[in-house]
């Protein structure tokens, strides 16, 4: 089979490998039909973040199973399905807690295609292997549109656990995004709040195409964190600087949560314990539980309104989607199987603008 494999900073490739095989009842062959990518890859293929040569890339999946193990209950083959970018068994003590990310059954933080440990490969490939099927995979609502939902493989299921266990404690919530580097994670952050009834959504970013997708989903908008004043109830960061986070602090009310999607880059904050003490500021930083969030992402889509496709996806070939891995579109899914024609040429990407 083929699969994408990350070779330099800009550089992603087609290369062979071995098909992959069922190896244990519980397991499950998936063929992935459309693959979203997700901030962190735009961070590995413009060398934000490390990568090593030659590693598959590529993990917010939909997929078609083609076929399961003989202990495999819930699902059957020809079924389109979800699969999460982390690995899960479902059982371990961790799982069952709904910390989906952190399995203890695998090499912690085991991943398709983020170059972590356990050699579960990427999911821009020919054929994925599911090792816990029934555990991991979703199946999508009948008769949705796989290409309309492939937001909520992943990026999605990150910024509803941001935002929505706290709304479900405070329906009236005040909630702030500060955008920036995880751009879309950030901008749905935003979305899924105003679905969820927030009180307030204020979504601040200085990029103006992201403003205006914010707006679209219902979140008033600003353009300059550092003049920002209030108190939120919940302040999502999705920007990478220092400078960010500290203000995530200043913005928070007593009581409030700060929650990090993406962690401070280039130079590390600095806090006033004192302060956050006598507030009694909560602060939430580490990677999603992407299989325990996929139900709640879900039911925002299907009974809140919550649409993934208003963020304006290039859509690909299969064929094309390494190059455009590397482009400087805000969001690129590939797509297979369904007939979708790209509404742009590759060619053109090059005269878009650098993401900030």
């Amino acid at each position: 089979m083929r699969h994408a494999v990350f070779v330099k900073p800009g550089l992603v490739e087609w290369r062979e490998a071995p098909d992959p095989c069922l190896q244990g009842d519980l397991e499950a062959l998936v063929r992935p039909v459309v693959v979203g990518r997700c901030d962190l890859d735009v961070a590995f293929v413009r060398g934000r973040m490390p990568m090593l040569a030659g590693a598959p890339i590529g993990h917010e999946i939909i997929g078609e199973i083609l076929s399961v193990g003989d202990k495999v209950k819930r699902l059957r083959p020809g079924q389109s399905v979800f699969v999460p970018a982390q690995i899960s068994c479902g059982v371990c003590g961790n799982c069952r807690r709904g910390f989906t990310g952190r399995c203890s059954a695998v090499p912690f933080a085991a991943s398709y295609g983020m170059g972590r440990e356990g050699g579960y490969g990427g999911g821009l490939a020919d054929i994925v292997r599911v090792p816990f099927a029934d555990a991991m995979l979703t199946p999508v609502p009948a008769h949705a549109d796989p290409s309309s939902l492939i937001g909520l493989a992943d990026m999605a299921a990150d910024a509803w656990r941001a935002v929505a266990p706290r709304l479900a404690r405070h329906p009236e919530a005040r909630v702030a995004v500060l955008g920036g580097d995880a751009q879309i994670i950030g901008i749905y952050s935003a979305g899924l709040a105003v679905a969820l009834g927030a009180a307030t959504v204020r979504y601040i970013d200085r990029d103006p195409r992201r403003t205006a997708i914010a707006a679209s989903y219902g979140a008033e908008v600003a353009t300059d964190f550092e003049s920002e004043a209030g108190a939120y109830d919940v302040v999502v960061v999705a920007n990478a600087t220092a400078s960010a986070l500290m203000k995530a602090f200043d913005l928070a009310a007593p009581g409030g949560d700060v929650v990090s999607v993406t962690p401070s880059m280039l130079e590390q904050p600095t806090f006033d314990t004192r302060v956050l003490y006598h507030r009694g500021v909560h602060w939430t930083i580490g990677r999603p539980d992407c299989r325990h969030s996929h139900d709640g992402v879900l039911s925002a889509w299907a009974n809140c309104g919550f649409r993934a496709d208003r963020v304006p996806t290039l859509e690909v070939s299969w064929e094309e989607a390494p190059a455009a891995w590397s482009s400087r579109e805000l969001y690129v899914a590939a797509v297979r199987s369904f007939g979708t024609t790209p509404g742009r040429k590759l060619g053109q990407i090059g005269a878009e603008r650098p993401l900030d």
